[in-house]
């Protein structure tokens, strides 16, 4: 057992969603990532049970744990009654945790979702929002949020919502006494530190680069891609 299994061990998750593994590979048959990346959750639940610390690591800082698309398939076809996407959120854990994140293109796409759903969730109290989905950044939504983003004052209520409103309904506003509860709740469970290490990380890694650490790295990583991730 090596010293960087004994940190991932520490995670209750772990014991919950790894009981008696049997790499039958079942997780992987079932699991729709796999079909389209060069990801195999038998392989990597079989890596972190070998408690092999040096292919631990490999995991930690490869593009491979960014893969899966918590769906969960693999627990309800595990007949042990495992999941290989909680393993995986484990190890997800612990590449930010460790800073091993910044090793593979895919993890450092971290910084880019903490800036966006991760602030929203703490600015706005909703991990998407209307007001954060500009038409000029997603021209995947086509026309249609186009018009929408221009008449969502009007449009809104007429399903419930209440946009930049109070009150009971959809992309409500958000009171400040429940925003602070938020922020709170997420400095109580570590996830205003996870925030800070994704920050610091890759901040130091754009220096190590000699990349300047602002909006237009957030794009860079954003957007990267070596095309290097399907079968």
């Amino acid at each position: 057992m090596g010293a960087l299994y004994d940190q991932i061990n520490e995670d209750f998750r772990l014991e919950e969603s790894l009981n008696a593994c049997m790499n039958c590979g079942v997780c992987t048959a079932i699991c729709p990532a796999a079909e389209f990346y060069k990801y195999d959750p038998r392989v990597i639940c079989n890596i972190v049970q070998s408690q092999d610390d040096a292919e631990i690591e490999k995991l930690l800082k490869s593009d491979t744990i960014w893969y899966c698309g918590q769906c969960m398939s693999c627990k309800t076809r595990c007949p042990r009654g495992n999941a290989a996407g909680v393993v995986i959120s484990v190890l997800r854990t612990w590449s930010q945790k460790l800073g091993y994140f910044v090793e593979s293109e895919k993890g450092r796409q971290q910084l880019a979702l903490k800036r966006a759903i991760g602030h929203n969730i703490l600015e706005r109290g909703y991990c998407v929002h209307p007001d954060i989905v500009s038409v000029e950044k997603h021209p995947e939504q086509g026309p249609v949020w186009e018009w929408y983003m221009e008449h969502i004052a009007e449009v809104s209520p007429r399903f419930g919502a209440k946009y930049h409103q109070r009150g009971a309904g959809a992309i409500r506003e958000i009171a400040p006494e429940n925003l602070k509860e938020l922020h709170d709740i997420f400095e109580v469970t570590g996830g205003l530190e996870m925030y800070r290490t994704i920050e610091e990380k890759s901040e130091e890694y754009a220096k190590e680069h000699n990349l300047p650490f602002d909006d237009s790295y957030v794009e860079k990583i954003f957007t990267e891609d070596s095309g290097n991730h399907g079968l």
